[in-house]
C-alpha cells in the first residue's frame, strides 16, 4: 500500500470511527523524519506563566544523530492519576475496580466531550501524526495500537515503546484500540463533566482512549493501553503483570513484581540472564511475553556507572529525554546529551527516559520466555523490620501480591527521617482495571501449573530503620536472588525458622550471605525496639487489607 492510500485508508477510518473530517494526517512516519517534524512543530506550554506556544522539543549537539529532549507541560510532569477516568458503562459497574486514580466517567458526558474534541479538531483543521504499532509482542493476544495525536514527540515515543509488525495477529480491526491525544483541547470542568481542563478517558466498550488538555506526559500514551491489557487479558485466561522478566542460561525464567525504588529494574538487568522487559507483561500459555518494545526509565540521580546501558542509550539516535533541565547559560542544541545534570530535579523528580529494548546488550529475541520458575516480590522496607528473604506458600503469594507493600521515606526535608508504608495492590494498582483478586487468582493458578516458586525479596533495611541501620547491600540481595534462581533455598535443600510475627519462612543459611542477617532481629541491638517496630508493620498489613476488603475478595489474612 502506498503511503498515498495508506492516508486515504486511516483518513476513511478515523471518520468513521471519531467524525474527523478535513484535517491533515501524517501517517507511520519513521523516526527520523518524526524528530525533525516534532522540533519544527510540537508547540505548548512549558513553564508555569509561559505561552501555550512555546517549542516543546529540541535536538541537542548530536542533532538527529543523538536523542530528542522533550519539555511537558508543568503540571503534568506525571501521569495525572486524580483525571484518569473510564467511562462508566453499565456493563462495566461490577467488573471494572473503581478507584480514586481512576474514577467512573458518566457516559453521556464522554460522548459529548469526544464529540467537542473531534470538532475542535476539524475546526482548526488540524495535522495530526498517526502511528500504528501493538501492545504485545504475542499475536495470541496483541491488541492492535492507534495512535492519533497532535504531537510529533507522542508518535516518536509510541514508536520506541510499542512493538511493530507482528505477524499473525487475527482480526485486527475487530481488535484495534485507538487512542485520540490532544492537548490543545481545554475542557471545561462545569460543561465536561471532567475534575479540571484535562483528561485521559478509557472507553472499553468502543475500544478507545481519549487524553485532553495539560496530559501531555509521555508516560500516558504508555500507561493507558497498559491498562487495557490488564482489563482485557484475564478474560482471556492469562495473567498481565506489572514486573521485569529475565531468563538464564539454563533457560530458567523469572519475573520480579516491585514498586518504585524496590530494586525491580537493577535486579533484572543481570549480566548473566537474558532480559525480556522491564516492565510490562503477559503470562499466557506459551509463556511469558512483553507488553512493550522499549524501556521508560527514570533519569533522577542516575548512576552512570551503575547504569551503562541508560548511560550509553543517552546518545543514540531515535531515545527521548524527557524533562531534564537545560544547563544553566547554555542552550540544549549546544550540550551533549552525556553533560546534562541528570541530579537536577527543578523541573521535577521524575524526568524519565525512553529508549529502544534493543539497546539492553542481552534481550530475548522475540521480547518473549519460557514459563517462570521463580517469582520475586520486591519490597524495600525502610522500617528495617521484614527478613532480607521469604518463601512463601501460595495463600501468602496472593496476600503479599495483593498488598503491594514497600516503605517509602517520608519527605526530604532535614530531620524527617521516618519511614512511611506504600501499598500499590498487584505491584500497580493505578493501572489495574479489574479487581485484585482477579489477578492473584491468575498468579496463584499460573504458578500451581507450573510449579513456580515465589519469594518475598527485601531490599531495604537492616539492624534498624532508616536513619538508624542500615541498607541491606545489594552484594547480599543478589547472593539471595542467585539463590532463589538456582533453587538453593527450596523447602528440601535447606532449614528454616519461622518468623514469630509476619508468620514468614526464613532461610537459615544461603551461600555468600552472613547467617546472622536473615532473621531481621538479630540485626538490632534494641530487641524490644525491633519487636515494637515488627509489631507496627504487621498492623499497618492488617489495616490496609480491611480497608481494601481483600477479605471479600476470597484472599486470606496469613498475617
Amino acid at each position: 500500500m502506498t503511503p498515498s492510500s495508506l492516508r486515504q485508508d486511516h483518513a476513511a477510518a478515523l471518520q468513521a470511527l471519531l467524525g474527523l473530517d478535513g484535517v491533515n494526517y501524517k501517517t507511520n512516519l519513521s523516526k527520523e523524519e518524526l524528530f525533525r517534524e516534532a522540533i519544527a512543530n510540537d508547540r505548548g506550554r512549558v513553564m508555569a506563566d509561559g505561552p501555550d506556544d512555546a517549542q516543546k522539543a529540541y535536538p541537542t549537539k548530536l542533532g538527529a544523530n543523538g536523542p530528542l529532549v522533550y519539555y511537558t507541560d508543568p503540571t503534568c510532569t506525571g501521569r495525572p492519576v486524580q483525571d484518569t477516568f473510564g467511562v462508566a458503562w453499565p456493563e462495566l459497574e461490577e467488573k471494572v475496580w473503581w478507584k480514586s486514580d481512576f474514577q467512573k466517567f458518566d457516559p453521556a458526558k464522554f460522548e459529548a466531550l469526544l464529540k467537542r474534541v473531534v470538532a475542535h479538531l476539524n475546526a482548526r483543521k488540524s495535522t495530526l501524526y498517526v502511528k500504528d504499532v501493538y501492545c504485545g509482542s504475542d499475536p495470541s493476544y496483541a491488541r492492535p495500537y492507534r495512535l492519533v495525536s497532535e504531537y510529533a514527540t507522542h508518535s516518536f515515543f509510541c514508536h520506541n515503546m510499542f512493538p511493530k509488525d507482528i505477524a499473525g495477529v487475527t482480526e485486527e480491526e475487530a481488535k484495534r484500540w485507538t487512542m485520540l491525544n490532544v492537548p490543545s483541547f481545554h475542557c471545561d470542568p462545569e460543561r465536561d463533566g471532567t475534575r479540571s481542563k484535562r483528561i485521559a478517558c478509557l472507553d472499553f466498550r468502543n475500544r478507545l482512549v481519549l487524553v485532553a488538555g495539560r496530559a501531555d506526559y509521555c508516560g500516558v500514551v504508555k500507561k493507558s493501553m497498559f491498562t487495557v491489557m490488564n482489563y482485557l487479558l484475564p478474560d482471556l485466561g492469562e495473567m498481565s503483570m506489572h514486573c521485569s522478566a529475565n531468563v538464564g542460561k539454563d533457560g530458567d525464567g523469572a519475573i520480579l513484581f516491585g514498586l518504585s525504588g524496590t530494586g525491580k529494574t537493577t535486579l533484572s538487568a543481570d549480566p548473566e540472564r537474558k532480559l525480556i522487559g522491564d516492565d510490562e507483561h503477559a503470562w499466557t500459555g506459551a509463556g511469558v511475553s512483553n507488553l512493550e518494545d522499549g524501556c521508560y526509565a527514570k533519569l533522577i540521580d542516575l548512576d552512570k556507572q551503575a547504569e551503562p546501558v541508560i548511560a550509553a542509550a543517552l546518545s543514540m539516535p531515535g531515545t527521548l529525554i524527557e524533562n531534564v533541565p537545560a544547563l544553566p547559560g547554555k542552550r540544549i542544541e549546544d550540550t551533549d546529551p552525556q553533560e546534562f545534570d541528570l541530579n537536577d530535579d527543578s523541573v521535577t523528580e521524575n524526568t524519565r527516559f525512553s529508549y529502544p529494548l534493543e539497546a539492553n546488550p542481552m534481550v530475548m529475541e522475540g521480547a518473549r520466555g519460557p514459563h517462570p520458575q521463580t517469582i520475586v516480590l520486591l519490597t524495600a522496607d525502610a522500617f528495617g523490620v521484614l527478613p532480607p528473604i521469604s518463601i512463601l506458600d501460595e495463600e501468602q503469594v496472593m496476600y503479599h501480591f495483593v498488598s503491594g507493600f514497600t516503605a517509602k521515606l517520608a519527605g526530604t526535608e532535614v530531620g524527617v527521617t521516618e519511614p512511611k508504608a506504600a501499598f500499590s495492590a498487584c505491584f500497580g494498582a493505578p493501572f489495574m482495571a479489574q479487581k485484585p483478586s482477579v489477578y492473584a487468582m491468575r498468579l496463584a493458578e499460573k504458578m500451581k501449573q507450573h510449579k513456580a516458586r515465589c519469594v518475598l525479596l527485601n531490599t531495604g533495611w537492616g539492624g534498624g530503620a532508616y536513619g538508624v541501620g542500615k541498607r541491606i547491600s545489594i552484594k547480599h540481595t543478589r547472593a539471595l536472588l542467585d539463590a532463589a534462581l538456582r533453587g538453593d533455598l527450596d523447602a528440601n535443600k535447606t532449614e528454616y525458622a519461622m518468623h514469630p510475627v509476619f508468620n514468614l519462612k526464613m532461610p537459615k543459611s544461603c551461600p555468600g550471605v552472613p547467617a546472622e542477617i536473615l532473621d531481621p532481629r538479630n540485626t538490632w541491638s534494641d530487641k524490644n525496639a525491633y519487636d515494637a517496630a515488627a509489631l507496627a508493620l504487621r498492623d499497618l498489613f492488617r489495616k490496609n487489607y480491611e480497608e481494601k476488603g481483600f477479605g471479600k475478595l476470597g484472599i486470606k489474612p496469613v498475617m
